[in-house]
């Protein structure tokens, strides 16, 4: 199978298949490696894509062009040469979400034009993806970047809509007819997922963003979405302890070098749900790693007292508890006991938010690393970004203290200048064997694979939001926010309610869900560093739940999806050496749900214990309820799941 086909006058005999269709029309033909998935470019007085699978349309028309300074690169091309490529590799991540080893396989078409540009696309089996090429002298101004998406029919858009560019993605999902959605409506930033009604659903999103801004879409009014980016801003004002305000900004959206590659953007295209918890492209065309030796990267779970507004309390706490040295050993103590990595120390460690180098003296965070050490646990500090972006010299000083991480936080903005201080971050960061995680943040986009300390990102509606934080909401993640990377949600709660009845605020918050799900979300939700937000004192009286939670990796060698709808149910199967784990979740449009699993992946030489957590009798109304059951499988046995409303199925199988 030709891995493109072209259609115009010839530039070489080996690319002319057909004569030219008319005038000045040229065409190419990429399809992927298992021909399923096609890309069709047209070049004319624009440049226009249209994806499809077997050959039907399913975005169709897409249009492209870079507006720089004084050009506009995509009006009028003019084509010099089309050169076709190929990958096949295997990527090893070191962070590995999904899988520790990732086949990188798709056939690629780099168009060259005057003017100095060019456009890449790749055909990848689960989708396809492109991006802009610039080789031109000194510095470039961007003034835009055009892509408009158009639908073929009326699709439903699954997206966060924004008031504005500063925003911290924690908007919860809106459900969009594409007709319906105008240019004078809220805009949405990535990643989207799209429903065509029919059997595909679209997740679009980008991977390798450096030196640029995000993208968001508007809608066109006309069944269609087209690109958005914030301007790169030049002067700043006072907005509190923790930001800026932008008090002016540039006519244009980057200043960047003339030669470069610009951000991928790409299309996962699936006909089976399933393959979104499964995805990894992101990771495909991420930059590789700058990192020589990222060893030092230690993923693992937090221990977190925002949450639960670091309040232990009962017979063992014979102190008052609050931020101090006291209760962040008690927290240190509860880590140590069941071998979770780290506690993360939030705001209050210091005695200002903006001074890094004076801690609170109620707490002495010197000698909580020197204790955290003789228990094996770690401590990671939570920062804003404006005290790091003006101690940038703070990494060197953690580190001779002996920090493992750190967590900033309110950046809340995804134009150039922010994009350029994550990264900044990143690489000063690696520098002295920091990891990193950013709160407030943008979705990722390939940074944590250039830079292998960013260990996760919030930019999630998380459980932070309490009663904001819904079932209904959170079953899109897999399927969207963590289907592009690490995310840091937050889970764990032991005080579980269904959303009719919730009523919990700090110190004693709660979440909506029952007990069941929140153990599966551990299995299902992915991060680099995975907190156990509750209360110490109720992990202790939860036993056998936190004894499951701590043993969850955070890291994993293999995915596998076994059931999925989009925004209804997910559940998936995920090995660690010889070990597998099943999380299920649903959300709470019925009242229960019944799945059959197969367990045909399994070992078929080998008898496993599965240990499972089944949402209980009555907890369709007492979320707290469940039950838990050891058995014993085998790969040719098939077994059935029950979910109440809003509930989960969690298993270890050994």
């Amino acid at each position: 199978m030709y891995l493109f086909t072209r259609i115009a006058a010839c530039i070489s005999i080996s690319l002319c298949l057909f004569a030219p269709v008319y005038g000045k029309q040229e065409t190419f033909e990429l399809r992927s490696p298992g021909g399923k998935l096609k890309v069709s470019i047209v070049i004319e007085d624009k440049i226009l894509f249209t994806i499809s699978d077997q050959d039907e349309p399913i975005l169709r028309n897409n249009h492209l062009s870079l507006s720089l300074k004084d050009e506009v690169l995509g009006n009028n091309p003019q084509l010099v040469s089309a050169k076709k490529t190929k990958g096949g590799d295997l990527i090893k991540p070191f962070v590995a979400l999904k899988f520790s080893t990732v086949r990188n396989e798709y056939n690629g078409l780099i168009l060259k034009f005057k003017h100095d540009f060019a456009l890449e696309f790749r055909a990848f089996d689960e989708g396809v993806a492109y991006r802009f090429i610039t080789s031109k002298k000194g510095e470039i101004e961007v003034a835009g970047e055009q892509v408009t998406v158009n639908f073929p029919s009326e699709y439903i858009l699954h997206l966060q809509q924004n008031k504005g560019f500063k925003t911290a993605y924690e908007e919860p999902y809106q459900h969009v007819e594409s007709t319906s959605w105008k240019s004078t409506d809220p805009m949405a930033n990535l990643p989207v997922l799209i429903d065509t009604k029919k059997k595909h659903k679209i997740l679009v999103s980008e991977s390798d963003l450096s030196d640029y801004p995000a993208l968001f879409f508007k809608g066109t009014g006309s069944n269609g979405m087209a690109s958005a980016f914030p301007k790169v801003p030049l002067e700043f004002g006072p907005d509190g302890d923790r930001s800026q305000k932008i008090t002016k900004s540039a006519d244009y959206i980057a200043k960047t070098s003339g030669t470069r590659s610009f951000p991928w953007r790409y299309f996962v295209i699936t006909s089976d749900d399933k393959q979104l918890l499964e995805n990894t492209m992101t990771l495909k065309l991420a930059a590789k790693s700058e990192i020589a030796d990222p060893t030092w990267v230690k993923p693992g779970q937090a221990s977190w007292e925002w949450w639960n507004d670091a309040t232990p309390y009962g017979p063992d706490v014979n102190f008052e508890s609050g931020y101090n040295l006291e209760t962040y050993k008690y927290y240190i103590d509860f880590a140590s006991k069941f071998g979770i990595k780290y506690i993360v120390m939030d705001e209050g460690w210091a005695k200002s938010t903006t001074d890094p180098y004076t801690p609170n003296p109620k707490v002495d965070v010197k000698e909580l690393i020197r204790y955290g050490k003789t228990k094996n646990v770690n401590i990671i500090l939570w920062l804003t970004w404006l005290t790091v972006h003006n101690h940038m010299d703070l990494f060197k000083t953690f580190q001779e203290w002996g920090i493992k991480g750190v967590k900033i936080d309110f950046m809340d903005r995804s134009d150039q200048w922010m994009v350029n201080y994550y990264e900044n971050v990143a690489r000063e960061a690696a520098k002295y064997h920091i990891m990193v995680d950013f709160h407030g943040s943008f979705k990722p986009a390939g940074l944590e694979y250039k830079y292998p300390n960013v260990i996760s990102y919030e930019g999630v509606r998380g459980m932070e939001q309490m009663g904001g934080c819904t079932p209904d909401n959170s079953i899109y993640l897999p399927f969207m926010r963590n289907a592009v990377g690490p995310m840091d949600f937050t889970p764990g709660a032991m005080l579980n309610m269904q959303p009719d009845v919730n009523r919990g605020v700090r110190p004693n918050a709660t979440a909506i869900g029952t007990r069941a799900y929140q153990l599966a979300l551990y299995v299902v939700f992915e991060s680099g560093i995975q907190m156990l937000a509750d209360n110490p004192t109720l992990y202790y009286r939860n036993q056998e739940c936190t004894e499951f939670i701590t043993n969850v990796p955070t890291t994993w060698d293999e995915t596998k999806a076994l059931a999925a709808v989009a925004g209804e149910v997910a559940v998936v199967a995920k090995r660690k050496g010889d070990k597998w784990f099943i999380g299920a979740i649903t959300n709470g449009k019925e009242k229960e749900r019944t799945i059959e699993l197969d367990l045909s992946f399994l070992d078929k030489s080998k008898t496993y214990s599965m240990t499972s957590f089944e949402d209980g009798m009555n907890a369709g109304k007492q979320a707290m309820d469940y039950r838990r059951n050891v058995k014993q499988v085998k790969s040719a046995d098939k077994i059935k799941i029950k979910m109440v409303r809003n509930g989960g199925w969690a298993a270890v199988l050994q």
